[in-house]
């Protein structure tokens, strides 16, 4: 068997020893053509550019079909 503490820890030491574990907002950038907010280093889900050219073509939405 492995040992065991002897006493329980404090919670305001656990929470010391994870405060690095906190989740932090994605780090969003403004495209350079469109101005629409965009993770770095990817492409624009608005325009479809990467790096000052078109990367891919970006459909227009679908109409809904009401009844």
């Amino acid at each position: 068997m492995a040992p065991l503490p002897k006493r329980k820890y404090p919670k305001a030491r656990q929470g010391k020893r994870r405060s690095h574990l906190a989740r932090k907002p994605a780090a969003m950038v403004e495209c350079s053509r469109c101005h629409s907010l965009k993770l770095s280093h990817q492409v624009c889900p608005t325009c479809g550019t990467y790096d000052g050219r078109e990367v891919m073509e970006i459909k227009s939405p679908k109409k809904k079909h009401t009844k």
